[in-house]
């Protein structure tokens, strides 16, 4: 019953629930391809619904690059999906052009009022590297340092303190020796979803990337999980917590949105090769579930989207997967 197209690979995922029924929009590609590797630069976004996240019924696609030249005219990758006051639905997405080989990402912005059929905001561009703060981030594609600029996964929420909007993202931060060091949580405001500013990273450090990050509270405490290599753990944080680098989910922990945050200890969800990566973790009626796609490698790449697993709390706050849940998506 995992979330599975027979004739396209299925990965990221981010979910949205409109008073009746659960909403998963997810990055696909043609398994024609061959190569699981090509599926990143021949990329569109699917739509499905489902009532438990179990059963998923496919809608087709719901975003695609846009006709060229544009800044999102070879990919539109991983977002996220909210609801304004006005009821109008807003999407933030990750697009990249053809003209730099999609090495430079920046975050676009569309609206729909049925979930499905989105129109972009202007050319859809709402955010990219510029202004005051462009200077505490890895603003240019550093050739021979690190394999692109990254700017992406946005993940959009209401400011609990306000009015307004906050975002985060992947990003990467300057003028740090190792390379996988300089991982960063982006991090932007908006008081209306239009107009952004970019603001200083909320997190540096730890990794090389912290991927598709998603920011949620859970009984008075914050969380930003977030997945991530076996490749891109830095060299201090193997010393720190003596293991052997894994790929897979993790999560930062903070009593504020805004943090200070720091990384939780252990790894939360993680093998080699990996089985889940890019999770989100879903508030249900039942409690915290956590989702993601089968990746286990290149040479054995699923693509499909598991199904949904409790995730507990303990009395520190830390994250658990249910150990006795059945594991799903195998």
């Amino acid at each position: 019953m995992v979330l599975a197209l027979d004739k396209q690979w299925v990965w990221d995922s981010w979910y949205a629930h409109d008073g009746e029924r659960w909403h998963a929009w997810f990055l696909k590609a043609d398994k024609s391809l061959g190569d699981p590797d090509l599926r990143h630069f021949n990329v569109s976004q699917g739509h499905a619904v489902s009532d438990d996240l179990i059963s998923w019924q496919h809608l087709g696609t719901s975003l695609a690059p846009a006709p060229a030249p544009a800044w999102d005219d070879l990919v539109t990758w991983t977002g996220s999906v909210l609801r304004d006051d006005d009821g109008l639905w807003h999407l933030f997405y990750t697009g990249g052009r053809q003209s730099e080989g999609g090495l430079y990402q920046r975050i676009g912005h569309a609206t729909s009022h049925d979930m499905h059929n989105w129109d972009r905001v202007g050319d859809g561009l709402c955010l990219d590297l510029t202004g005051p703060n462009a200077a505490q981030y890895e603003a240019e594609h550093m050739v021979g340092h690190w394999h692109d600029r990254a700017m992406r996964d946005p993940w959009v929420m209401r400011d609990p303190a306000g009015d307004g909007w906050l975002m985060y993202f992947t990003a990467r931060a300057p003028g740090i020796e190792e390379a996988n060091a300089a991982g960063a949580i982006g991090f932007a405001t908006s008081p209306d979803l239009i107009h952004w500013d970019l603001q200083p990273p909320v997190f540096v450090g730890g990794f090389g990337q912290l991927e598709v990050p998603q920011v949620f509270e859970e009984n008075g405490r914050w969380y930003c999980l977030f997945c991530t290599a076996a490749e891109h753990w830095s060299r201090a944080r193997i010393a720190e917590t003596g293991m052997t680098p894994v790929t897979g989910n993790h999560y930062l922990i903070a009593d504020d949105p805004r943090g200070p945050w720091r990384i939780a200890p252990g790894f939360l969800d993680g093998a080699n090769p990996c089985r889940r990566y890019a999770a989100r973790i879903l508030k249900t009626a039942e409690g915290l579930v956590i989702m993601g796609f089968d990746d286990n490698g290149h040479d054995h790449f699923v693509g499909q989207i598991r199904d949904p697993e409790p995730v507990l709390v303990d009395a520190e706050g830390y994250l658990h997967i249910d150990p006795d849940a059945e594991q799903g998506g195998k």
